[in-house]
């Protein structure tokens, strides 16, 4: 957890879930690998919300994990810190979070990403499971300022809700 003593921002939220959430991810069998329904998954969801990077994100105590990745340049890794990034709010909060610009939220200005990659924009909504566990987040990032409006985050959460589907499919026997 990491914390800004001068502006007193919790930077990173408290994950009193996340044990739960490790258990869950290793019965369904997923987090810890890339998985190309998931990237198929993603690459659609870039697609759709217009946005060069897109992930299906699995969070634990320590990492995130994108399982499902978009970017337009070659991958550069698929794990990251719990402490870089704004999904570990998403799955703590368990609702959507819209960043039209991070810049205009001290809370979210300061986190890693934005120096590291360029980020300047976000909306992740949680993937919830059968069991109502937060698993982690579908989202979606640009590297420039923009506003996506109520279809953007209509699209988003609908698709969330359509990957928990298949891995409640997944998990009663049927392939994604």
């Amino acid at each position: 957890m990491r914390y800004d003593p001068i502006r007193r921002l919790l930077l990173t939220p408290v994950d009193l879930d996340a044990p739960d959430r490790v258990r869950r991810l290793r019965q369904l069998g997923i987090g810890e690998r890339p998985e190309p329904a998931f990237d198929a998954f993603a690459l659609h969801l870039a697609q759709l919300a217009g946005a060069p990077y897109a992930m299906v994100n699995f969070v634990d105590e320590e990492r995130q994990f994108y399982a499902g990745l978009h970017t337009p340049a070659p991958e550069t890794g698929r794990i990251r810190d719990r402490d870089h990034g704004y999904c570990p709010h998403v799955v703590v909060r368990r609702k959507a979070l819209v960043l039209e610009d991070v810049r205009d939220f001290p809370r979210f200005a300061g986190n890693a990403v934005v120096d590291e990659t360029g980020l300047r924009t976000y909306l992740g909504v949680p993937l919830i499971d059968r069991t109502g566990i937060a698993l982690g987040t579908v989202c979606v990032v640009d590297t420039r300022p923009r506003q996506w409006g109520r279809a953007g985050l209509e699209t988003v959460k609908s698709l969330a809700a359509e990957l928990s589907e298949q891995i409640r499919r997944r998990e009663d026997g049927a392939d994604i």
